[in-house]
């Protein structure tokens, strides 16, 4: 037997892991233990298959089970790891479907358990008929349940990412749907005044927003399932169906109990190269912590693309190699509804959390010059240091053809680059495209405009 590399999870972080060491090292005896019915695959996605947008759950999965069996990699399905001996290097796993059971020594550990779904702590939350979306099992056991054609009414409690792409979904179903959130505007990572064109779009929609107001309980039936949810403030919302979006905690247990110490973030402590403090014991995904590149702050960001990263950076360094991940800004996307909307680097309220003093800039322009057919709106926003300039974050908001622009912003956030630097860029431009003054560019010189003006005030 070779050396043994035994992966806890089979999604993003664990497969990209188990295939990036097996590749540089042939010889690893690589075990992947998935808990769900699927490896590799897209949770982004899932809301996009619950509405139909995208028509086949199996494109969702990147790279199924028999395909990483065919790269050498041994993929247990439907069998959860129960607990991780690390003096005796072994785990004990538990067949979901069979009922077998057993050990598996190792010489390194993946852990790449990922998330689970935030529950709030009030009555009836543990009800049938509440539903978390995390994994695909979960969009399964929603999507069924839809299909059954015995909901009508859909209250998603939170008004985050996913749960405003659930709740567009269901509304693309022709449901009637309500989201329930504490918050005052929805997406609480973007600025108020971002998050009201959000909530002006969810609501031409037809979609209920109730906004400054948190879940008091759960109204449960004879039969179990969930009736109704109940509002802070005394309203009652009628549901034949609950869906929580109210983001996701890292999924620490096996962790905690092992002793394999977690960060100040709640999620696994990791070094640069995703080791953690165990020897021997990596760990990457959802359930680990990154740092900010800006604020230092130690965070758990849920998120497919880190997680590749992550669990690529692990199995590069198990097989040999060297690779680091460097950090998080906070860059993100969605589209709610008809509107675009992203983000990078740190909102006001994190700035200023983080001890910046800084200037904004906004500016409402267009997604192509004016004149051309299908120019639509588009908002950007930018957020400077005092004094330097520092890009520190962005946001974006518009119509079609808006968000992306977002990526070029990262790259300067990620560089430390000032707000003049960004009103120099080289961007592309032709009518189809962009003003002749991209958005962009406009907003980085407000902004400039907006930093000279703070410097002659001191």
């Amino acid at each position: 037997m070779g050396r043994r590399v035994v992966v806890i999870g089979g999604d993003a972080a664990g497969g990209s892991a188990a295939s990036q060491a097996k590749k540089r090292r042939p010889d690893l005896d690589v075990v992947v233990f998935e808990r769900g019915r699927a490896t590799s695959y897209s949770a982004c996605g899932i809301p996009y298959w619950i509405s139909g947008t995208v028509e086949d759950e199996a494109a969702l999965i990147a790279r199924t089970p028999e395909q990483h069996r065919a790269a050498g990699i041994d993929v247990r399905m439907r069998t959860e790891v129960v607990g991780i001996d690390l003096d005796r290097r072994v785990v004990s796993w538990r067949e979901l479907d069979g009922g077998g059971e057993g050990t598996e020594p190792y010489d390194d550990l993946v852990y790449a358990t990922g998330s689970v779904p935030m529950r709030p702590p009030v009555p009836g939350m543990d009800a049938d008929g509440v539903y978390g979306v995390q994994v695909l099992d979960d969009g399964v056991a929603l999507r069924a349940e839809l299909d059954g054609g015995g909901v009508q009414r859909v209250v998603v409690v939170g008004g985050g990412y996913i749960g405003l792409e659930i709740a567009e979904a269901c509304r693309v179903r022709g449901l009637d749907v309500t989201v329930v959130d504490r918050s005052a505007t929805p997406v609480g990572t973007f600025d108020p005044d971002i998050g009201a064109f959000v909530a002006d779009a969810v609501r031409a929609e037809g979609i209920e927003l109730v906004l400054s107001d948190g879940v008091s309980a759960i109204d449960v039936g004879d039969d179990g399932r969930a009736r109704a949810v109940r509002t802070a403030s005394g309203r009652v919302l009628p549901a034949d169906l609950v869906v929580l979006g109210l983001g996701v905690r890292p999924d620490v247990r096996l962790a905690r109990e092992a002793g394999i110490p977690l960060g100040t973030s709640g999620g696994v402590a990791v070094d640069a190269g995703m080791r953690t403090q165990v020897p021997g014991v990596w760990a990457a995904g959802d359930c680990v912590e990154s740092r900010h590149r800006l604020s230092g702050q130690r965070m758990v960001v849920a998120l497919g693309t880190h997680a590749n990263k992550q669990g690529r950076v692990a199995g590069i360094n198990i097989g040999g190699g060297y690779a680091t991940f460097p950090g998080v800004i906070g860059t993100a996307i969605t589209k709610v509804c008809d509107l675009e909307v992203a983000r990078t680097g740190l909102s006001s309220a994190e700035a200023t959390a983080a001890g910046y003093r800084f200037v904004t800039a906004s500016v409402d322009s267009t997604t192509k010059a004016g004149y051309f057919p299908g120019a639509a709106p588009i908002r950007v926003k930018m957020i400077a240091e005092r004094r330097s300039g520092q890009l520190l974050g962005a946001q974006v908001v518009g119509r079609e053809g808006s968000a992306k622009r977002i990526d070029a912003l990262a790259i300067c956030v990620w560089n430390e680059m000032g707000v003049d630097e960004v009103l120099s860029l080289d961007l592309s431009y032709a009518p189809p495209f962009s003003p002749v003054w991209d958005p962009v560019l406009i907003t980085a010189r407000k902004a400039l405009e907006a930093v000279e003006a703070d410097a002659r005030q001191l």
